[in-house]
C-alpha cells in the first residue's frame, strides 16, 4: 500500500490531489443554525491536509454527508486551521483556492453503485488520489474503490494509523486481550466475535447486543431493543460474558430513575438501559489485568445520563488500567469527546462499521484498491 509520505513536495506542488476524507459528521440544529456536535473525525484528518497544504497542492476534500456541508464549511474551515471554500460540482470543480470541499457525494447516483464511468469522470480533473477515509473503506463506492484505477494512488496519514492500530490489536496474543461490543447494529459485531473467540481472552457483551443473545438463551427482554440475526454462536463459550444485572425502566426518556434486576427478574413492560452494579464490577475486574482492549459501542442508552453508568465507568476502567486501549463506533466518539477523554485512550478510531468489518477479519474495498492485501 503506497502511503503518501512516498511523495515529495515536488510530486505535489501544483498538482491537483482528489482526497478522499468522512465529514458526515452528526450536526445540531441550533437557534437557526447548524453546528458540529463531533469534532473529533474532522482534526483527524488535519495531518494529511496541512502535509499536501504545505507542498502546494490543491487539495479537493471529497465526502458525503447527511444534509449538506455548505452550511457547516465556515466551522470546519476553523477545525482544520485552513480557509476552506465550498463548490457545488465535483465533476466540474473550479478551483479557487487551494483547499476546497466539495458538496455530498453521494448525491451522483453512480457513487453508491460504484460506477466505474462515474470514477472516471471524478478522476479526470485530478493528478492523484488519496484516501484518508477508513471509515467508509468498507464500502464499494466509486469514490472510495474504482477511483484508484484511473489515478495514481496513496494513503494518508489516518489511514495508515488506523490500519496499523488494528492489526496491532487484532495480532496481540490471546491471553490479556478483552473485546467490549455494545451498542446496536447487532449484524455488524457478531462476526467479530466469531473472530475474536480464538485471539481474545475476554468478550464482554452489553447493550442491544446483549439483548441479542439474552433472546436466543431464552430469557426475557420485556420491550428492549433487539435484532435479529443468522449468525449461529455458541452462547455458552466462556469467553463471552454478559451482564449479570442490568438497569431497567420503563421510561426510556430518563426522567425515571432505573432499577436494578438480575436479568432473570425483568418484567414485561421494562427497557433494559444500562448494565448494573454487579456487571460493572466484573467488567471492570476483567480489564483491570488485561494488556489490551478494544471498545465499541455503549453499553446502555448512554446518550441519557441516567442510563451511562455502566458505559462512563468501563471507559474509565480502560484509562485506569495501564493496557493499550482502542476505541471507536460513532456513539462511543460523541459520548467520549462529551466527557472530554478523547486524549485518554492509547488509539481513537475513527471507523465505525469499517472498524468492526476489519476486526471481523474481512477485507475492505477501500484498502483493497490499495493494495493493503497485495
Amino acid at each position: 500500500m503506497k502511503k503518501i509520505q512516498d511523495l515529495s513536495e515536488s510530486d505535489l506542488k501544483d498538482k491537483k490531489v482528489f482526497l478522499r476524507v468522512d465529514f458526515n459528521v452528526p450536526i445540531q440544529l441550533t437557534d437557526n443554525s447548524k453546528q458540529l456536535t463531533e469534532t473529533y473525525r474532522i482534526k483527524a484528518y488535519k495531518e494529511t491536509i496541512d502535509f499536501l497544504f504545505s507542498a502546494g497542492a490543491k487539495v479537493a476534500l471529497v465526502s458525503h454527508v447527511a444534509s449538506s456541508f455548505k452550511d457547516i464549511i465556515r466551522e470546519i474551515g476553523e477545525i482544520l486551521g485552513h480557509q476552506v471554500t465550498f463548490e457545488d460540482d465535483i465533476l466540474n470543480p473550479q478551483f479557487n483556492s487551494q483547499l476546497t470541499l466539495f458538496e455530498n457525494v453521494r448525491k451522483y447516483e453512480g457513487e453508491q453503485i460504484n460506477d466505474s464511468g462515474f470514477a472516471e469522470d471524478l478522476a479526470k480533473n485530478f493528478d492523484v488520489y488519496v484516501n484518508d477515509a477508513f471509515s467508509v473503506s468498507h464500502r464499494k463506492h466509486a469514490s472510495v474503490s474504482v477511483i484508484t484505477k484511473f489515478l495514481p494512488s496513496y494513503s494518508g496519514f489516518l489511514m495508515a494509523k488506523e490500519v496499523e492500530n488494528l492489526d496491532k490489536v487484532i495480532n496481540e496474543p490471546a491471553q490479556g486481550k478483552t473485546v467490549i461490543l455494545g451498542g446496536a447494529k447487532v449484524a455488524t459485531k457478531l462476526p467479530v466475535i466469531k473472530n475474536f473467540l480464538g485471539k481474545a481472552e475476554h468478550i464482554l457483551v452489553a447493550g442491544a447486543l446483549a439483548n441479542t443473545v439474552f433472546k436466543a438463551k431464552g430469557l426475557k427482554i420485556g420491550k428492549s431493543t433487539v435484532e435479529e440475526v443468522e449468525e449461529q454462536i455458541d452462547w455458552n463459550n466462556p469467553k463471552m460474558i454478559l451482564p449479570k444485572d442490568i438497569a431497567v425502566s420503563e421510561d426510556k426518556s430518563g426522567e425515571t430513575f432505573p432499577e436494578v434486576f438480575p436479568v432473570k427478574d425483568l418484567e414485561e413492560n421494562q427497557y433494559i438501559l444500562d448494565i448494573g452494579p454487579e456487571t460493572i464490577k466484573e467488567f471492570s475486574g476483567i480489564i483491570k489485568n488485561s494488556k489490551t482492549v478494544i471498545f465499541n459501542g455503549p453499553l446502555g442508552l448512554a446518550e441519557i445520563e441516567v442510563f451511562s453508568n455502566g458505559t462512563k465507568t468501563v471507559l474509565d476502567s480502560m484509562i485506569r488500567s495501564g493496557a493499550f486501549t482502542v476505541i471507536g463506533g460513532g456513539d462511543t466518539l460523541a459520548l467520549v469527546e462529551k466527557l472530554g477523554l478523547l486524549d485518554k485512550f492509547s488509539y481513537v478510531s475513527t471507523g465505525g462499521g469499517a472498524m468492526l468489518e476489519f476486526l471481523a477479519g474481512n477485507k475492505l474495498p477501500g484498502l483493497g484498491a490499495l493494495g493493503y492485501y497485495g
